[in-house]
């Protein structure tokens, strides 16, 4: 799926010092918060951490709390993780030492504007006005669900926390720096027991209450027809999905973009942990209400997996971190642009690695995501399709993106561009009409497309009948973030550009 960037106009800066506490034997460490512009409608603004000490100091990490009501849409050269207003951001993965006398800096855009400054700031664990560190207390609230080989926890955040310790049974199986975690590979009808602490860089807090969580039984089927819309904890607003889940009824969500942290390594955005992230305590949310996820690995921009993994088992490792992580029954891969899509050699690397996942994962339903002509597949889509086969690579959904493509009218290119995909799926694997149909999927763009091309509420609901008339695997739509209505706003993040009620094509899609 295309991200949509936006210009920012300055306004005056406001300059608010923020004295950092120390780090353990490193006092004199410090932030600055700036707030370079501010538009009204939303506002940047950056933090510069300092080392004023005499040593190099290996981390950090600094936590924000915000006021209430306003919250972050997007941030940069730091991995940030997010739990209610409190807002934790420490060093990039590519990040050395801070030296001594040397700063960094990392930003962000929130909403809405007209913002006065942050309410509190911490660092390390400790106050921002300096002072001692001390252990944190213990994490409160916890709780958990589950699925037949996940439990999905949340808590609390203590105060003073830098990060939690999670034990299952009494022995540690991870670490997070948010207030979720996703335990996986589990036994199915099975009680665990939990705790989690609370640790700083004074220490390990006490241990929270335990709580007994009993995975289901059975093997969570995947189904046949999944309603899935993008939902994206990194751009755009990103709305709070039991929100979404109870004025909708929607159960899924595809999460996009897993890309590479360096080299073959998986994170959100590339920066973002898979544990501890805002993106697991989104997943944990929904996996909460009742519903789940699939991963959008890929997209169109960004550094990959597909080029940065030199070979199909490399690749396939990158996607089962993935997988462990969540538990997941499905994963779908968005493969555009020319570094994959357009890229023979990572084409097949991407099909060979599936085909490799499908072997070690039984039961899970591997997607391909990838755009299209008015009449179906271009030569690379075609080229994709017969690879696919030609390499047993068992794909279970090829999912065609009809949008920005030059369409005069979305429901016409939107039938006749999955018709066409249709005739090459039967063509290529032998199947009848409904057997391809049955291997096929529709991921839309809601409202205005990056050209323009206009999807309205009702050309949503007529493309989403035919899909389901003519028994279509998969729905999706880019994106939940922009499900919001705004006449004449434009292409932007957080809106559809069009006149609507808020999460209509959400409501729409979850009818499928």
């Amino acid at each position: 799926m295309k991200r949509i960037s936006m210009a920012l106009t300055a306004v005056t800066a406001v300059v608010l010092a923020l004295l950092v506490a120390p780090v353990a034997n490193a006092a004199g460490v410090t932030a600055t918060f700036l707030k370079v512009s501010d538009w009204g409608s939303g506002f940047e603004g950056k933090v510069t951490v300092k080392n004023d000490t005499t040593s190099a100091v290996s981390t950090w990490s600094v936590a924000l709390d915000f006021p209430s009501g306003y919250s972050i849409s997007s941030s940069w050269d730091a991995v940030r993780s997010s739990s209610g207003q409190t807002h934790t951001f420490t060093p990039p993965t590519w990040a050395g030492p801070l030296a001594p006398g040397a700063s960094v800096t990392f930003g962000f855009n929130g909403t809405p504007g007209n913002f006065a400054g942050i309410s509190a700031c911490r660092v390390n664990g400790g106050s921002c006005s300096g002072g001692p560190v001390t252990l944190p207390g213990a994490p409160t609230g916890l709780s958990g669900t589950s699925t037949a080989a996940t439990i999905s926890l949340s808590w609390t955040a203590a105060s003073g926390a830098a990060s939690y310790n999670i034990y299952r049974n009494g022995s540690k199986v991870g670490t997070s720096t948010g207030t979720s975690y996703t335990d996986s590979g589990l036994t199915a009808n099975t009680s665990y027991s939990y705790q989690v602490s609370a640790s700083n860089s004074a220490g390990e807090g006490p241990k929270s209450s335990s709580v007994s969580v009993t995975t289901k039984t059975g093997t969570d089927p995947v189904g046949s027809r999944r309603a899935a819309p993008y939902l994206y904890m990194g751009w755009g607003d990103p709305p709070n999905p039991q929100t979404v889940m109870n004025a909708t009824g929607i159960k899924w969500f595809t999460m996009a973009f897993i890309l590479s942290s360096g080299g073959c390594n998986p994170a959100w955005d590339g920066a973002r942990p898979l544990q501890g992230s805002a993106d697991a305590t989104a997943i944990a949310q929904i996996r909460a209400a009742g519903g789940d996820i699939v991963p959008s690995i890929g997209g169109w921009s960004g550094n990959k997996l597909g080029p940065n993994c030199s070979t199909p088992e490399a690749l396939a490792g990158a996607y089962q971190k993935v997988i462990d992580a969540y538990g997941l029954k499905a994963i779908d891969v968005d493969i555009e642009n020319s570094d994959e899509f357009e890229n023979e050699v990572v084409q097949d690397r991407i099909l060979n690695a599936l085909k490799i996942v499908k072997q070690n994962n039984p039961g899970i339903q591997t997607i391909l995501t990838f755009g299209t002509s008015t009449t179906g597949p271009n030569y690379y889509g075609n080229r994709l399709i017969e690879r696919a086969a030609a390499l047993n690579a068992n794909i279970d959904v090829f999912t065609l993106m009809p949008f920005d493509f030059g369409s005069s009218n979305i429901y016409n290119d939107t039938v006749n561009a999955s018709v066409g995909l249709n005739n090459k799926l039967k063509s290529v694997f032998g199947w009848t009409t409904a057997q391809a149909y049955a291997h096929q999927g529709i991921s839309g763009m809601n409202g205005l497309s990056d050209q323009q091309e206009m999807t309205t509420t009702a050309t949503w609901q007529n493309i989403t009948n035919w899909a389901k008339t003519n028994g279509l695997s998969r729905l999706a739509f880019w994106s939940v973030n922009r499900d919001r209505g705004c006449a004449g706003g434009g292409v932007v993040s957080n809106c559809s550009g069009i006149a609507q009620p808020d999460w209509e094509f959400t409501r729409i899609t979850a009818g499928f």
